[in-house]
């Protein structure tokens, strides 16, 4: 298996390094040579920019919106894109339900969602986890009755990212209690913004976002025809979603890109008359780092390298998820401790106190502590590794 990119696929990462060069606006450049959170407005403003392109859905088909690239060229794509630090476009549309409707929506819902989803003119949310419902998902309890052509939601909804900016909600819903709980789960789509008794309601994270909300349903009235796929047939495709995001969650890029980050704030901190950068102990921390890097990113395009011939993401994609988010983790910890007292410095500070490309940094080290359990915590995944890559049995 040939792990290595080819002439023609350095010549389309040139290609892609260059537009995206080109194609940032100045200001948004600076907010990336900061380090700077992205308001929702560069986001979308950047969103608009790579669908413009035609650049907006790189895994959809052609003839609806895609790129029509390989598994090779999205994946560097995607690095060029951290590399470069552009806004991230929210996944939950482009990458998630989009797909979704694409692979098992009616034409109806096809025509209806897609080009709204491409263009950017509608934004979605993921209605997945629960108070009760977080690891354990087929625990969920939010109800869907039917009553005429409707369904009738009530229950709750949490860790809803951005769901305060969101048009659209895509909910696993519990439509039956018999059988075995994974059986009775349908996958439901809701209008946030025009349907009565859905209410988000935002609450800060431990980086001081607002990046998560509590979606609630109370007597909320959804169309049958916004069900995609069968009745209590909703497991399937939530496992089929769940699979891509996480060897998408393994962060390799962005792990890279904070290694980057460490060795700029290490050159630029005095320790007496030397830096940071020239205690051997911490650059044997950054080597260490950098080795481990690579031997995920070997991992990584080995993932890729199967996909190409047609093997779709199985359990190797809990490998990714468990070591792509623990190197994420150890990366922002490495700029933390290379900034020492500056790292009790938040968002809001002076710019005499902190410089502007350090000011996220503390945010980003506390958002990536749920990097181990959001997208299924590392603990299911090692039992998925266990039952279908070990072949371990079971209790």
């Amino acid at each position: 298996m040939d792990l290595s990119y080819t002439p023609e696929q350095l010549e389309f990462r040139q290609e892609v390094r260059a537009w995206i060069a080109d194609a940032m606006p100045a200001e948004m450049k600076k907010h990336a040579e900061d380090g700077a959170n992205f308001a929702q407005s560069e986001t979308m403003e950047w969103h608009k920019i790579l669908y413009a392109k035609g650049w907006a859905a790189p895994n959809w088909p052609e003839e609806v919106g895609g790129t029509g690239w390989d598994i090779g060229q999205r994946s560097i794509f995607q690095e060029e894109c951290v590399r470069a630090g552009t806004p991230q476009l929210s996944p939950f549309g482009l990458s998630m339900v989009g797909p979704l409707i694409i692979q098992y929506g009616t034409d109806e819902q096809k025509k209806r969602f897609l080009p709204k989803i491409l263009s950017g003119e509608e934004i979605w949310c993921q209605g997945y986890s629960e108070p009760n419902a977080g690891s354990d998902l087929a625990n969920l309890q939010l109800r869907a009755d039917k009553d005429g052509d409707d369904y009738i939601l009530n229950g709750q909804k949490t860790w809803t990212t951005y769901a305060q900016y969101a048009d659209w909600i895509f909910v696993l819903c519990r439509t039956n209690n018999e059988g075995k709980k994974q059986e009775g789960i349908s996958f439901l789509l809701a209008d946030i913004h025009n349907t009565e008794g859905i209410d988000v309601k935002p609450f800060l994270t431990t980086g001081g976002t607002l990046a998560f909300s509590e979606t609630w349903f109370k007597d909320a009235r959804v169309p049958q025809a916004n069900r995609v796929g069968p009745e209590d047939g909703g497991w399937t495709m939530a496992k089929a979603l769940l699979g891509h995001e996480r060897t998408g969650i393994g962060g390799i890029a962005e792990s890279a890109r904070s290694l980057r980050q460490a060795k700029q704030i290490a050159q630029r901190t005095a320790v007496g008359t030397e830096t940071l950068f020239d205690d051997p102990d911490f650059r044997r921390r950054i080597a260490r780092k950098e080795m481990r890097l690579r031997a995920i990113e070997m991992l990584n395009l080995r993932t890729l390298a199967a996909a190409q011939v047609g093997h779709a993401p199985g359990a190797e994609s809990s490998i990714l998820k468990i070591v792509g988010t623990e190197m994420q983790q150890e990366a922002t910890e490495l700029c933390m401790d290379a900034m020492g007292q500056n790292a009790m410095g938040w968002l809001d500070s002076p710019e005499e106190a902190l410089p502007s490309h350090q000011q996220a940094i503390a945010s980003q080290f506390n958002y990536l502590r749920a990097a181990t359990i959001y997208g299924g915590s590392n603990e299911i995944q090692k039992n998925i590794i266990a039952k279908h890559v070990l072949r371990l049995p079971t209790a």
